[in-house]
């Protein structure tokens, strides 16, 4: 018996899923049609393909709209294609940082400093580097290296 494994993941097919996923960004006067989903789930499965990742579960995408969904830099007529492109520099950013970034600090960086230096603009995102995007993260202090001890009032 051939048992055969696609990473395609469909996209959220009833209705439940789409009023979830919409419920957040509502009060911002943003929304995803059907067609808008299904498009952000074939985004996704490009997005992870161009970084060569492999993801079980329903992906990032409930998370970037709670993160994203009330920056005065998007509109109605650019959030889909806004969540699309933040996808795919959310996944690059993963494999830079070698998965010691959560999803949560990872998210939170680009949300800084998409509403912050960038000003909204993608493209200053997508070329910021790891370090740039993720200074004063932990506080401003270097990151421990492998074996050295933390200091008891260190804290995230």
């Amino acid at each position: 018996m051939e048992l055969i494994f696609s990473l395609e993941q469909t996209p959220p097919t009833m209705p439940q899923e789409w009023e979830e996923y919409n419920r957040a960004s509502q009060r911002y006067g943003l929304s995803l049609s059907p067609l808008e989903m299904h498009a952000l789930g074939e985004a996704r499965v490009k997005a992870l393909e161009n970084t060569g990742r492999v993801e079980f579960g329903g992906g990032i995408l409930k998370k970037l709209i709670l993160a994203f969904c009330d920056s005065p830099y998007i509109t109605q007529n650019s959030y889909a294609g806004i969540l699309a492109q933040l996808q795919e520099i959310f996944y690059y950013f993963k494999n830079e940082s070698l998965e010691r970034l959560t999803d949560e600090e990872l998210l939170g960086a680009m949300r800084r400093f998409f509403n912050g230096p960038a000003h909204g603009s993608l493209e200053m995102l997508a070329g910021s580097s790891l370090e740039e995007l993720c200074r004063g993260l932990r506080g401003g202090r270097p990151e421990k290296k492998e074996g050295e001890q933390e200091d008891e009032d260190d804290e995230w």
